[in-house]
């Protein structure tokens, strides 16, 4: 896939999912239901699952099933429903096991002023979705960006998602989004790990979900290209970001407030 797939239409595109995938026939059902949402709405979709989590809180936090069979369950949601699929990767060994299986690399936030990360998810080919470290400006995404472009490969996103307040809370400041426009790459705003609040004394992450559809309406109004949300038939059983993700059920809603914000501002 190419990244004018995704925005040669007049909505935003949508990267969503679950945060890790847990097995596969949950799998198949959340993407199954974005497919149908996505296609009803017209808006381009990317299912997202992380086939391992590395960035965990505790040593005994859930990472996932299996690297192989995870990125195996990815590689059929897009052959059975013909979704492309994005994951994330962490060291320069894993780029190209995984573009094996996926569309999309994607960068952690925490890894992306990583060189050698960024130019072996680069080498690949595959479209390279880097996102924002909580710890920079969004002019120094520019330098990140470029690391993928100085390795052969202009197929790059960034993603905003947040900066850190204080030691346990991220805000959003919304003149991200059009000053990583600037650059010439499309800039997607995750409305779901925006609202994180990190190092929680639990040592499990906590979240404000009861604000997506506040961050992802002024995402929008400010022209983010594409958004990303992390989605679960019920966020608290989830093994990974249970207290900030969305409920599927309320993603159609949802898109359709959006689409409709979208319209406004054309």
């Amino acid at each position: 896939m190419t990244i004018k797939d995704l925005t040669n239409t007049d909505n935003f595109f949508l990267l969503a999912g679950p945060c890790v995938i847990e097995e596969e026939n949950m799998a198949l059902h959340i993407a199954e239901r974005i497919a149908a949402i996505s296609e009803k709405l017209n808006i381009p979709c990317v299912f997202k699952g992380s086939y391992r989590k590395a960035n965990r809180s505790r040593i005994d936090s859930f990472t996932g099933i299996g690297d192989g069979k995870a990125l195996k369950i990815l590689r059929k949601v897009h052959d059975t429903l013909g979704l492309p699929t994005v994951t994330d990767i962490h060291e320069t060994h894993e780029a190209d096991m995984a573009a094996e299986y996926v569309d999309i690399l994607q960068i952690p936030a925490f890894l992306c002023r990583q060189t050698e990360l960024l130019a072996a998810a680069a080498k690949t080919g595959k479209i390279v979705n880097i996102k924002r470290g909580q710890f920079l400006a969004p002019e120094s995404m520019r330098f990140a960006a470029q690391k993928v472009v100085d390795s052969g490969n202009p197929n790059v996103m960034l993603t905003e998602r947040g900066s850190t307040f204080g030691y346990t809370d991220l805000v959003v400041d919304f003149r991200s989004i059009p000053q990583m426009r600037k650059f010439g790459f499309p800039v997607i705003t995750d409305i779901t790990h925006s609202l994180q609040q990190p190092n929680q004394t639990s040592g499990v992450s906590g979240g404000l979900p009861e604000l997506i559809e506040t961050i992802a309406k002024a995402a929008v109004a400010v022209g983010t290209d594409g958004l990303f949300v992390e989605t679960h038939p019920e966020p608290l059983k989830a093994k990974s970001d249970a207290t900030n993700m969305l409920p599927l059920d309320r993603l159609e809603d949802l898109l359709k407030k959006l689409l409709r914000i979208r319209d406004a501002i054309r």
